[in-house]
């Protein structure tokens, strides 16, 4: 009795690690993530395959970040309404907030707590009420929390 139980263990010891490629197909890819419509002609690119931490997947460049912190608001700027927000993709580069309250590209504005800086905003294709992703480098700018729900103001620039 006890050879039969020590037979299939030392069979399955000289085994390597099983293959299921001919069974299922080949190993599924991640699918490419094609870039969002953007405003900007040159937006920043995208993070690198191998990016782990925010400062990698964050591409925009010192110069995008400064001119996106507002320090005094326009007056024409007209207000779209708040919307709560989640973090987007945080390979999709940029700074902007996709949301329920604009149907086409449009220059805006986010504030939250006391800061406010300038977004593209992106239509979501969302109910009204349905809530916004917005990207790493805007939440990063406004210095919210990742994994939080800021709830944002939301203002289209004036031209």
């Amino acid at each position: 009795m006890r050879l039969i139980l020590i037979l299939p263990v030392a069979a399955l010891s000289a085994c390597t690690t099983p293959s299921f490629q001919g069974i299922f197909g080949p190993a599924p890819t991640a699918p490419a993530v094609a870039p969002a419509p953007t405003l900007n002609p040159t937006p920043p690119p995208a993070p690198p395959a191998n990016a782990v931490t925010q400062e990698q997947f964050d591409t925009t460049s010192q110069e995008e970040r400064d001119a996106a912190v507002i320090t005094e608001t326009a007056a024409g700027d007209r207000a779209l309404g708040t919307t709560i927000a989640t973090l987007g993709p945080p390979a999709q580069p940029g700074i902007w907030l996709e949301t329920p309250l604009v149907t086409a590209l449009t220059p805006g504005r986010i504030d939250y707590q006391g800061k406010s800086i300038n977004v593209e905003l992106r239509p979501s294709g969302g109910a009204a009420g349905s809530g916004s992703q917005i990207s790493l480098a805007a939440m990063r700018l406004i210095a919210a929390p990742l994994t939080g729900l800021p709830e944002l103001t939301v203002f289209a620039v004036a031209p």
